[in-house]
């Protein structure tokens, strides 16, 4: 495969051949190409639910059509299904153990102070760094409009944008009344314009830092944070026109097969919280319109970067936080270590090298960090547990023999999870060596997670083996997370 510098030095060679050089195409053949910007794109609660992974309910043209000019990972997991642990470990390029985040409240640089983010890390290069909404950790919707638990020290300029969206939770429609703000499945379809709304603002202050960022004459480093799909489900009423409620799954009774899943391993209980198939549909409708609604924005930000003449030279890498669960065993939400919860997306397109077919490879989320650094051609600081996926999106089908880890402290019980993905399997243990329970499935033959094969006798030898690279890549840490009173779930 021809490389970018291979690629610039035959059409220098050409330039010099027929006397083109001077009239715009360089004849140095070396001549260092401009640093490529980045625009980071963070997306809250967002699971594989779009066209580009599948998914038959979604309307995502901006997502897919990104997918299509750069490379899909298929199978990219999240560390933490829950947002503070996983965006600590995203930005930190450390997994949750190594940054001691385990929940909602605590801070990443109150356990190790000196870590040098993602963005300090451009920063530290030159770069203007910049971020709208919500990259770092942010409770919603407490926190939006305000700063939160940000990390300052990350940034040259951060805006905060506050949408109409924030202002009607009065006219909400609560299907479970009495839970907490974020955690309610509240939904609304709003009247007004795309931009009246939060994640509309996030696109439009993106868009102004882009063109600022432009005209500064550096390297940038811009992060875009929409707050959506993440509770309360509001969009814009022509979202959910898209999604007819007639045409929306409805979730079937779990309750066979929650027969054989550990109770320490289910969030939401009773399954479904109770609701009834319509209500279920409900949920799910708003959800669907609320990632079509991200797409939109999402859409608009990717369209201004063409038009504003720095698509060429940007490098888009885009990712949830963590999946989400729409009713998938009777679960909402994502504190589990089910499939949905712990599946992300992630897609990443960079100018200078062509697009591909989707990676099927399994890939972390500690792998982001390294990756973009090397894809910007900047120095991958040591110690980070991630590594880099520039081989992948060099050749997306190369031996890759990785497994994906991923972990959960669910504050509301106090269980506590880890769990592995190999190419085929998925083991999980409950508390310290299963003592809580344990699940098994085998993902080629039950893609759906529906029998759970811990302690089948045809089974003990995949069984063991898995228990025992979980042991060794994670270990389980003596005191993490640490005890501590039950936080609300933003």
């Amino acid at each position: 495969m021809l490389t970018f510098s291979t690629v610039r030095r035959l059409i220098a060679a050409l330039a010099s051949l027929c006397g083109l050089a001077g009239v715009g195409v360089t004849a140095r053949a070396d001549a260092p190409a401009p640093r490529l910007n980045v625009l980071l794109i963070a997306i809250d609660d967002l699971g594989a639910n779009l066209g580009c992974y599948g998914d038959a309910v979604a309307r995502t043209p901006h997502l897919d059509a990104l997918a299509r000019r750069g490379t899909l990972f298929s199978r990219a997991y999240c560390q933490f299904p829950l947002c503070n642990p996983s965006r600590a470990s995203v930005l930190t390029g450390l997994r949750p153990d190594r940054v001691a985040v385990h929940d909602l409240p605590t801070h990443f640089r109150a356990n190790v102070p000196d870590v040098v983010t993602l963005p300090q890390a451009f920063k530290r290069e030159g770069y203007w760094t910049a971020r709208v909404g919500k990259v770092f950790h942010a409770g919603v919707p407490a926190h939006i409009g305000l700063d939160g638990p940000d990390d300052p020290a990350s940034w040259d300029e951060r805006v905060n944008p506050r949408g109409r969206d924030k202002d009607d939770e009065a006219l909400f429609k609560n299907l479970t009344p009495g839970r907490g703000p974020g955690t309610a499945l509240r939904i609304f379809a709003a009247d007004g314009t795309d931009e009246e709304q939060t994640d509309g603002k996030v696109a439009t202050e993106t868009l102004r830092l882009l063109e600022s960022a432009r005209d500064r004459g550096r390297p940038f480093f811009v992060a875009a944070g929409f707050y959506r799909p993440h509770l309360p489900f509001v969009a814009p009423r022509r979202y959910f026109d898209l999604h007819p409620l007639e045409t929306m799954p409805a979730p079937p009774d779990p309750t066979g097969e929650l027969a054989t899943v550990p109770r320490a391993g289910l969030w939401t209980w009773p399954p479904f919280f109770g609701l009834n198939p319509e209500e279920r549909r409900e949920a799910i409708r708003a959800y669907h319109a609320c990632v079509s609604f991200v797409d939109a924005q999402i859409g608009r930000v990717l369209d201004g970067l063409q038009r504003l003449g720095l698509a060429e030279n940007t490098l888009v890498v885009l990712w949830s936080d963590h999946g989400y669960l729409l009713g998938e065993h009777g679960q909402w939400f994502k504190e589990s270590l089910f499939e949905p919860a712990l599946r992300t997306p992630l897609i990443i397109a960079s100018p200078r090298l062509p697009p591909t077919p989707a990676c099927t490879r399994l890939v972390e989320f500690v792998d982001i960090f390294p990756t973009t650094l090397e894809l910007a051609g900047l120095p991958i600081p040591g110690g980070l547990d991630g590594r880099s996926l520039a081989p992948l999106l060099r050749d997306p089908e190369r031996p890759w023999p990785h497994p994906a880890l991923s972990q959960v402290w669910i504050s509301r019980t106090g269980a506590y999870g880890r769990s592995i993905r190999t190419e085929r399997y998925r083991y999980s243990e409950w508390g310290e060596r299963g003592a809580d329970g344990v699940q098994l499935y085998d993902l080629e033959s039950d893609p759906g997670e529906h029998r759970n094969l811990a302690g089948w006798a045809e089974y003990a030898a995949t069984q063991r083996t898995l228990a025992s690279e979980l042991h060794q890549r994670l270990p389980w840490v003596p005191g993490a997370p640490p005890a501590r009173a039950a936080s609300k779930v933003d």
